[in-house]
Formats: C-alpha cells, structure tokens, sequence
C-alpha cells in the first residue's frame, strides 16, 4: 500500500471510481465481479493501491467501458510513479504544488488567463521572486527561494526543444502594468514576455481596457488539457492555497471562461504591439 497518493494517483482512483458508478455498481458488486475483497476496491479508487494496466483493461471491461480512448489513457497513468524532478522538493513545499507540476508534466496543452499578475510559467525569476516575498503569511527567504527556483523549473515544460506543450495565455493589460519589485524588474518581464510570445508554441494575448468587463471575477484560471478530454484539469490559486479541480461540470464552466476571456483579447500582432508600447512607457 502506498503512503500519501499523489495527485496522479489520486485522479486515477477518482476516474475508476466514477466508471464503477455509471456501471451502477456499489464497491460491493465490483469485489465480486473482480474478484477481490471490498476493501481493495475501495484502495484503488483512494488511490492507495496501484493497479496494472492489464488489471485496468479487466476493470473497465467489467465496468462495460467501451470508451477505447479513456481506458487507454487510464491505463496510460497505472505504472507506479517515477521520481519526477518535483519530488526533491517534497520536504520543502506544499503537496499541492508537487501535484500541480505532475498534473503540467503529462499534459497535452496549457491554457491560462490573469487579471492581475503575469502567469508564472512567463514569470522571469526577479519578478517570481517579488511575487513570493509578497505572500501572507511572510515567507522566510530560504521558502522564498525554493517557490521561485521550483516556479523557473515548471518552465521547462513549454521550453522542451524535443517536445514543446502549446501554452496560450490570456492576460489583462492591467497585470502587464503592475510593477512588480520596481521599474527595472517590471521592464525586464515584459520584454521576457515579448521573447516568449516569439515562440511556436507559446501565444500570449492581452485583454486591453477598453475591452471591458470579463467573466471569472478576475479569478487565475489555470487549464491543464489531458490525453483525453475526460482528464482535463482546471487549477485555481486561492487565498488557501491551490486547488485542482476535475469534475466535468466544473472543467465545461472554466472552458466557456477561457472562450469567453479569448475573444475579448487583441490577437497576437496587436498583443505583442500593446506589450511593447507599455515597455516603452514604463
């Protein structure tokens, strides 16, 4: 049995457990139709246990899943987990961070929109840095410098040369004039935004003012598209701290805001002008 599951693992269990309920089977019936105690069935859907991808195929075809996609992409998840480079920083910072850059790792896009900062996978390090001296209650400076470094490192996944994630971020002319640790730092993150922009994969578009009102409350909204449709996952950063969500109701809420945020924004040539013009004015 595993010790605290991972957020993967944790998804996998949820996702089993939802195919179980829409077979109308109780933990109960499927022991049986597995052949194995209630107790284990209920294991693997806490994501305490792991399962084969052969005893996954077994699972859904008792389960009558006959969504080829979905049990692939299941049974894509099963091996037991290997040692991302998240984990060196699991005594340093909070599990849901860690689960945030495993649920990154294995995404197939990244969309996010921001109101009032710059996303952190466009953060350069001086303005991730101010980001986190910011937080309340205060960080040390050694908590300060695992957040930024740990921050720089999500990067990679946008900047793979073998395999760049395609990353559209939505961002509110007000973030881009926010200055963050001061004139210098706040001109050096715009211009970094201006180079990452340059990229294939990567489309950054801004939402002017004279755009206005726009759903979301202002809320970051951070979309994690996965194999399939049905492991999307939507994060949020709230006063508490992050939450991932999953249920399908609220992935078709977030995916109508980020619709919704999209076509209030300039498109890419008048983005990157508007960006460059606050450079020249900040």
């Amino acid at each position: 049995m595993r010790g605290t599951p991972t957020g993967r693992q944790l998804r996998l269990g949820t996702e089993l457990r939802k195919m179980r309920e829409r077979a109308g089977l109780t933990s109960t019936q499927a022991a049986q139709l597995l052949g194995i105690r209630q107790n284990q069935v209920s294991n693997i859907e806490a994501g305490r246990h792991g399962v084969s991808p052969e005893r996954l195929r077994t699972i859904a075809c008792h389960y009558a899943c006959s969504d080829t996609a979905l049990v692939e992409a299941l049974a894509a998840m099963t091996p037991d987990r290997k040692r991302g480079w998240w984990e060196e920083y699991r005594e340093l910072l909070p599990a849901p961070l860690l689960d945030l850059a495993e649920v990154e790792h294995y995404g197939s896009a990244l969309r996010t929109a921001h109101t009032s900062g710059i996303p952190g996978l466009l953060q350069t390090m001086d303005h991730a840095r101010e980001v986190f001296r910011q937080v309340v209650p205060e960080l040390s400076p050694p908590e300060v410098e695992h957040r930024t470094s740990f921050r720089i490192k999500r990067q990679g996944i946008i900047f793979n040369n073998r395999n760049p994630v395609p990353y559209q971020a939505v961002i509110h002319e007000a973030a881009l004039r926010m200055r963050f640790g001061g004139r210098d730092v706040a001109r050096r993150q715009l211009k970094h935004l201006l180079k990452m922009s340059e990229h294939p994969n990567i489309t950054v578009l801004v939402i002017p003012f004279d755009a206005g009102g726009f759903p979301g409350a202002g809320q970051p909204i951070y979309y994690v598209h996965g194999a399939v449709p049905q492991l999307d996952t939507v994060q949020l950063d709230q006063a508490h701290g992050s939450t991932l969500l999953d249920a399908e109701a609220q992935l078709d809420k977030y995916r109508r805001v980020l619709d919704r945020l999209t076509a209030l924004s300039l498109i890419e040539t008048e983005s990157r002008a508007l960006i460059h013009h606050i450079v020249q004015t900040t």
